[in-house]
């Protein structure tokens, strides 16, 4: 048996008669013996061992946190929102044990980001966050993160039109790209960013967004065909490759393209951004009929109740059979 974790590993191995728990490799390789040398038993308390090994600091969140951070890394996620966050937690719940947050702290919480300038978006976001970390030690259910409701759906998207005058603004390759992906895939700004060309499969039109080895979170990256303007520019994009990434500028992979698409839209008059991109494609998708479980795979949704609360009412037949059925 082996289990990995951040630089680590452990495995069980033989040892002065009894199974041991091996941690780490070459020079810094060290045994615990587990005291027996039945298997199963064995296995058993070596996730002990481990869960000891590993453990936190202490209860309060700022230890908490640098475990949930980590076990993020593990899969191959991204921290950068959740580094972000933590700026604004760290000071409120930093200091705190994490079995002893309330509605009421959470609530408090909300009053202060809000004074602060905070929308409600972005302090549900933080607390989501919040959540999450003691989920992860404690189990779902077992927290009491209060956070505000969530949002109306966004109502901005682009026209044709608009898409066409926002690229005759670009003239820098990586962000031109960028824009046709995000409007043809309508993938999420992370998952295009981390996209290597290995994933795109030319020979069958389509792009996999979800890496080799990344697990599947809640923020689904589906597998979704090509249309022919997406698949002439990633040809175009193909010939000049510098790197293993889709989206690269000067030798490098690109860590974040909102500035870029910011002063894009501010040349072009055509207000966005690059979940404006993802809106977009849903809304096209929609007033051309698409079935709302098409559209919601092709996005990545984890239901179609999310995918019918933000794109049913731009669909021109969706629920007319219904009404039609009232006609008296």
């Amino acid at each position: 048996m082996s289990r990995s974790a951040s630089s680590e590993q452990y495995e069980l191995v033989p040892y002065r008669g009894k199974l041991a728990i091996a941690i780490g490799r070459g020079a810094s390789r060290r045994r615990i013996s587990t005291g027996t040398n039945d298997p199963g038993l064995a296995k058993a308390i070596a996730e002990q061992i481990w869960q000891k090994q590993h453990a936190p600091a202490s209860e309060r969140v700022e230890d908490l946190w640098k475990l949930y951070l980590a076990d993020r890394r593990k899969d191959g996620r991204d921290t950068a929102r959740q580094g972000n966050a933590w700026k604004h937690l760290g000071p409120a719940f930093g200091h705190r044990l994490g079995n002893d947050i309330t509605k009421d702290d959470c609530r408090d919480y909300a009053r202060m980001r809000r004074r602060q300038g905070a929308s409600d978006g972005t302090i549900r976001t933080e607390l989501i966050f919040l959540r999450a970390c003691l989920n992860l030690r404690y189990g779902r259910g077992n927290n009491h993160v209060w956070m505000p409701p969530a949002g109306a759906p966004r109502d901005r998207y682009l026209t044709r039109e608009e898409v066409d005058r926002l690229l005759e603004r670009v003239s820098t390759p990586h962000v031109r790209l960028f824009i046709i992906l995000a409007i043809t895939t309508g993938a999420r700004m992370n998952a295009i960013l981390e996209l290597r060309w290995n994933q795109v499969d030319f020979k069958h039109r389509t792009i996999n967004f979800n890496q080799a080895g990344r697990e599947q979170t809640n923020k689904r990256r589906p597998e979704v065909p090509l249309n022919s303007r997406a698949l002439a520019a990633l040809e175009e994009s193909a010939r000049g490759a510098l790197t293993d990434f889709v989206i690269e500028w000067d030798g490098q992979a690109v860590k974040s393209i909102k500035k870029a698409i910011r002063m894009a839209a501010q040349r072009s008059g055509v207000p966005c951004s690059p979940h404006v991109f993802r809106h977009t494609a849903g809304v096209w998708m929609a007033q051309a009929d698409v079935p709302m479980q098409k559209i919601s795979q092709f996005l990545g949704h984890t239901s179609t109740k999310v995918t019918e609360r933000t794109y049913a009412r731009y669909s021109p037949s969706f629920m007319k059979d219904a009404a039609a059925a009232l006609e008296f």
